[in-house]
């Protein structure tokens, strides 16, 4: 019964059976990607569709994850978002069917492009950027109910044959309505190195879809720091002691173009690309929500100009005023998830170019 009541919230989606889905995947012989939420296949419909099967792994909580991410997908429909096809849910076998992209995730494209010129494809770069700022702002106000997606990251940005960018993966995803600013949460939610402030202490403030912001910002800042020759080479000497954005923020204020830009043969407007996306990315990752736009301002920032940009205030991880018997162990948290922030993106940028 329980079973039906969840399933309900997917009609009208095509509901595949298990021997369908294994016959088009030809026994799930084709492998194109693992995580930790299962594996995913490719696959061939009878139409000559392809499709991209992802296979969840056993869950303790009864197929909620699943419900969650097929329910949320089944509400979209936008370029910079994932097509879902269907799904198949028998006994505990739980896979989502989408649409096939040719140029997998973002984290791989970066990585198979780290020899090529940054100078000819950081214009792409900022394509791939601006869509899927494009795909947040639609999640969060084109909906008819807001979803908060709660794990942006470049793993979760897939490329189609053009380039196209499209957020996918919405097992962490939670809708709410547009009139609700604040959202409550039994759990934290996201990838270190990309989880709001907020998300670790409420001190910060309430969780909201402010929170994609700040992780659409830390995704920005990874992909200019892997496409950053000096942080390509050195990724260790540069941000091992030192929180990236600091970093980042440092070399703004002291006008290293070098290692901002990375390469010396940009042109004036590949320059202030880079430099525009670097100052909204900063606006993102500003530790309170109240400080950060929202996705609609973010796209307006991305299409817009430069010049039309105010410096953003230096981002920084910073013990709000709280009651004495809670500042000690509220340091304690930041200090030791800035650490692990610093870690995260370091291990990003070996991985990205091994």
């Amino acid at each position: 019964m329980l079973r039906e009541e969840k399933t309900s919230r997917l009609l009208p989606l095509k509901h595949y059976h298990y021997n369908e889905v294994k016959r088009f995947t030809n026994s799930f012989a084709c492998v194109v990607g693992k995580g930790g939420f299962g594996t995913v296949y490719k696959g061939n419909l009878p139409d000559g569709r392809k499709v991209a099967v992802k296979v969840l792994k056993d869950s303790k909580r009864n197929g909620e994850d699943f419900i969650n991410e097929v329910a949320s997908m089944s509400q979209t429909s936008h370029v910079n978002i994932v097509s879902l096809i269907g799904f198949c849910y028998e006994g505990s076998k739980r896979m989502i069917v989408y649409e096939f992209l040719e140029n997998g995730s973002l984290d791989q494209f970066i990585s198979t492009n780290a020899a090529s010129s940054i100078a000819e494809w950081r214009r792409t770069l900022y394509e791939i950027l601006l869509g899927v700022a494009r795909g947040l702002e639609y999640l969060h106000y084109g909906c008819k109910t807001r979803i908060v997606h709660f794990d942006i990251k470049p793993q979760n940005v897939l490329l189609d044959c053009n380039l196209c960018p499209k957020v996918s993966d919405f097992g962490l995803a939670k809708l709410c309505e547009k009139k609700e600013s604040i959202m409550s949460l039994l759990d934290t939610r996201g990838t270190i190195g990309y989880i709001a402030p907020e998300m670790i202490s409420r001190v910060y403030g309430g969780v909201s879809h402010k929170s994609d912001v700040y992780s659409y910002g830390m995704l920005v800042l990874e992909m200019i720091g892997a496409t950053n020759k000096d942080t390509v080479e050195n990724p260790t000497s540069n941000t091992s002691s030192i929180y990236f954005p600091d970093w980042i923020y440092n070399d703004l204020e002291n006008e290293q173009q070098s290692r901002l830009y990375g390469d010396d043969d940009l042109t004036k407007e590949e320059e202030e690309i880079t430099k525009k996306m670097i100052f909204v990315a900063l606006w993102c990752i500003q530790s309170y929500p109240s400080n950060r736009p929202c996705m609609k301002r973010v796209v307006e920032m991305m299409e817009g100009s430069l010049d039309a940009l105010e410096v953003p205030p230096r981002p920084v991880f910073q013990v709000p005023i709280t009651p004495l018997q809670e500042s000690s162990t509220l340091s304690r948290d930041i200090s030791v998830c800035k650490a692990l922030y610093v870690e995260n993106f370091v291990i990003c940028i070996q991985k990205l170019h091994a």
